[in-house]
């Protein structure tokens, strides 16, 4: 599985971090959500949005909250 480079973790990472949701807030982006979540001890924050056509839920990016 490629590493996402930027960030320093794996599609399987994400999906873990998408396991352990502990809130969801609009963004200030319309139609997008932050997901606050934790991972490997450390709080990240994941930005989506959702497609509705797809019905899938697209990730725009992930990072850890300093």
């Amino acid at each position: 599985m490629k590493r996402l480079e930027d960030r320093q973790f794996t599609e399987l990472d994400l999906r873990r971090m998408l396991d352990r949701v502990v809130a969801i807030r609009v963004d200030v982006v319309p139609y997008r959500w932050i997901i606050a979540t934790r991972y490997h001890r450390r709080h990240w924050e994941i930005i989506v949005e959702p497609n509705p056509a797809t019905e899938l839920l697209v990730v725009i990016t992930a990072y850890p909250v300093q």
